[in-house]
């Protein structure tokens, strides 16, 4: 049976104490070389580029809803032009006076044809599709159902046409989807988390079993199975670094050209997704998070399986 240097020399003199850098010397030094890098570099970027989305995603609806939470929309739909117009005029005056009201703006048509002219085209007819008048309205506080009523109640007698929304409520069915997207971002972490354990726990397994009878020599000259556990901790807390950084390197360049290629389509709302200092901290942390599962995933393989062999 082939010995590794510094266990025949242990040997020769005389059962040495098997402690620090000397008891990592015992076993080959490829004994955990080789995927385990590239497997936890693969885990962490994904990870990474996971938890960026995700937060990116929650930045967005978060400020989205901080936007829109006092904000309310008044329609007046009427066909005749004129009509439309009075009931306008006398909404604005109505709301002018109105208490809680921090910004009252009538949009003006020329605005609403520009909105809808990527649908309907330019040149409308008034009579043929009539544009209803819009009047965007900010509250002091939220949007809430009695603050809707209110309105409601004060516009009934000026303007019987007119029709409240919260803006809120347009995007309900957005923060619906990016609530259900928030636990699926949850959800594929935790898969890649187990993925990178497992990874660990099998190459673990492989390192033990190819190694088997250095171990049993080891145990003869007194190493006990925690400094054994030790050994092959060291070899995955320097797979997993290296693994971990590469992989942190990668995920984040992923998410700045991502980041680059929503920007450069010009829209506010996307550009209100960006990630901040708290969250690039948030995901620094990852690849930390992952050496400390591969080092328990590690000592609890290395444990269970020296037990075993006794």
């Amino acid at each position: 049976m082939n010995r590794p240097p510094v266990l025949a020399r242990a040997i020769d003199r005389g059962l040495a104490p098997l402690r620090g850098s000397h008891a990592s010397h015992l076993l080959p030094k490829t004994r955990l070389g080789g995927p385990i890098p590239w497997v936890i570099a693969i885990m962490v970027a994904l990870t990474v580029l996971t938890a960026g989305g995700g937060l990116a995603l929650d930045n967005l609806a978060d400020r989205a809803r901080a936007d829109l939470a006092g904000g309310v929309t008044i329609q007046i739909v009427e066909a005749d032009p004129g009509l439309r117009t009075a009931q306008a005029e006398r909404v604005v005056a109505a709301l002018q006076s109105e208490e809680g009201i921090s910004t009252l703006r009538r949009v003006p048509e020329a605005e609403l044809e520009a909105l809808v002219e990527p649908w309907l085209g330019s040149g409308l007819d008034d009579e043929v599709v009539p544009l209803p008048a819009l009047i965007d309205v900010q509250l002091d506080g939220s949007a809430s159902d009695d603050a809707i009523a209110r309105l409601r109640t004060t516009l009934s007698q000026v303007a019987p046409d007119a029709r409240i929304d919260a803006q809120a409520d347009w995007l309900s069915p957005v923060f619906d989807t990016v609530s259900a997207l928030r636990w699926m971002t949850l959800g594929l972490i935790g898969l890649l988390i187990f993925t990178g354990a497992a990874a660990v726990w099998l190459a673990a397994r492989n390192a033990l079993n190819a190694n088997r009878h250095t171990i049993e020599i080891v145990h003869l000259l007194g190493g006990d199975d925690g400094q054994i556990a030790r050994i092959f901790q060291r070899s995955v807390l320097m797979d997993a670094a290296i693994g971990g950084i590469a992989g942190l390197a990668l995920g984040a360049i992923a998410i700045l050209l991502l980041g680059a290629q929503f920007a450069a389509l010009e829209s506010g709302m996307v550009a209100r997704g960006g990630l901040d200092a708290g969250d690039w901290l948030l995901l620094a942390l990852v690849p930390l998070s992952m050496v400390a599962i591969a080092l328990l995933t590690a000592r609890m393989t290395v444990m269970a399986s020296l037990r075993s062999m006794l």
